[in-house]
């Protein structure tokens, strides 16, 4: 038997910004339903990776496929509203309400069930949509917010998420909160997910795999356990020992 086609998969992908190499040849493939963990350090192109799946960003070189198909082969905008996506700091509309923000997507889709399609998104991150449904944003803690954003990419029900930093500016509390949220929804959904983090201990708890990047260009990936185990250079084993996931 073949193996299936992934449904992310970036072919010696290059990104050059001025004198700066974002990405210098990188391949990396996520299967249906997997989580995979971008890591790295600020600048290593964990962003750029991540937004070349949506277009936001487009390569200079290599192939993205979503779905086995060129992601340049499809209209941009179509693209994105068939994908999840979370932004950093959630990008919620302030002028908005919290129904609305969520209802973004399905409502642009033409969707007929736009604000029942968010009111279940709201209930599945635990936001029940008769209390939360009419807020305004700023009326939400932060944790609040990004449970909010994860509803928006969710509500149009993708097969795929990008997240880009989800949880990177919550206290620990609300971050631990919000990771058992996320492995709910992740098995109940099972939707293909490929997200940013420079937290390797985050990483190790979400993700299926990680993906080290270090200056444009993947160190590793292996499962939690594998990278654990067999840091496949010195500057992983030196993440896994900052993150206190290996004895120095």
């Amino acid at each position: 038997m073949t193996d299936p086609v992934p449904v992310l998969e970036a072919v010696d992908v290059r990104k050059r910004y001025d004198d700066v190499d974002a990405l210098d040849g990188v391949s990396l493939a996520v299967g249906a339903g997997e989580c995979v963990a971008l890591v790295g350090e600020s600048g290593s192109g964990k962003t750029t990776l991540l937004r070349c799946f949506n277009r936001m960003v487009e390569p200079d070189t290599g192939r993205v496929l979503v779905n086995g198909e060129a992601a340049s082969g499809e209209d941009a905008v179509a693209l994105r509203r068939r994908i999840g996506y979370v932004q950093q700091e959630g990008g919620l509309l302030p002028h908005w309400r919290v129904r609305r923000n969520v209802a973004l997507v399905p409502w642009l889709n033409g969707s007929a069930d736009a604000e029942r399609l968010a009111a279940e998104a709201l209930e599945k991150v635990g936001l029940p949509d008769a209390v939360f449904g009419p807020r305004w944003p700023r009326e939400l803690s932060g944790g609040q917010r990004q449970r909010v954003a994860i509803a928006r990419a969710l509500a149009h029900r993708p097969g795929i998420i990008l997240l880009d930093e989800p949880f990177g500016a919550l206290d620990a509390i609300t971050r631990a909160d919000l990771h058992e949220s996320f492995l709910a929804l992740r098995t109940e959904l099972r939707v293909t997910t490929l997200f940013v983090t420079h937290d390797l201990h985050e990483a190790t708890v979400l993700a299926d795999r990680i993906a080290v990047l270090r200056a444009g260009r993947i160190e590793q990936v292996a499962d939690p356990d594998a990278l654990r185990a067999a840091p496949a250079t010195d500057y992983v084993r030196r993440l896994l020992e900052r993150a206190r996931l290996i004895a120095a």
